[in-house]
């Protein structure tokens, strides 16, 4: 069975109930978008605030701490390209890194008035689309994002 997802702890509690998650929602995104069998997965880092802050420091050169940073391998266009052709890669590759901070995902369940795992969901899809090229900043890159957010966590039942 081929590896969908790798996670790592870093500065933070090694803990099941996060792992089952992670892969729970990670593996409706890869089925969702048709990415199941083409020998891809992606890297999970589950971090602190301060570690977080370091890396988008460095490479967005923003100081400032956040909730989750992606970075793709692909463009979207080849990532399209996979898809289109069933492309299984001759070796596992990873479409990229998502880090989270969990410190922050739990501040923002509480601000938000939702579970850690709805929260926790939630920023796993969002690092996936931008994985997948989709972007937000722009309303219009942001009507496309969007709804298929929240199809994933609909069909998985993981409402606000």
């Amino acid at each position: 069975m081929q590896k969908l997802v790798e996670i790592h702890f870093e500065g933070v509690e090694e803990n099941k109930e996060y792992k089952n998650r992670i892969m729970q929602v990670l593996e409706k995104c890869f089925v969702e978008e048709k990415l199941k069998n083409l020998n891809l997965y992606i890297s999970i880092t589950l971090t602190t605030p301060n570690k977080i802050r370091e890396l988008n420091k460095e490479y967005r050169n923003i100081d400032k701490e956040t909730d989750v940073l992606s970075f793709p391998m692909f463009e979207k266009r080849e990532i399209d390209e996979i898809i289109k052709n069933e492309q299984k890669l001759v070796i596992m590759e990873t479409i990229g890194d998502i880090i989270i901070s969990v410190q922050r995902v739990e501040e923002q369940a509480k601000e938000y008035g939702h579970s850690f795992e709805r929260e926790l969901s939630y920023m796993l899809v969002h690092g996936f689309y931008h994985l997948m090229g989709y972007d937000h900043i722009e309303e219009e890159d942001r009507k496309i994002m969007r709804p298929k957010e929240e199809k994933i966590l609909s069909e998985l039942n993981i409402l606000r």
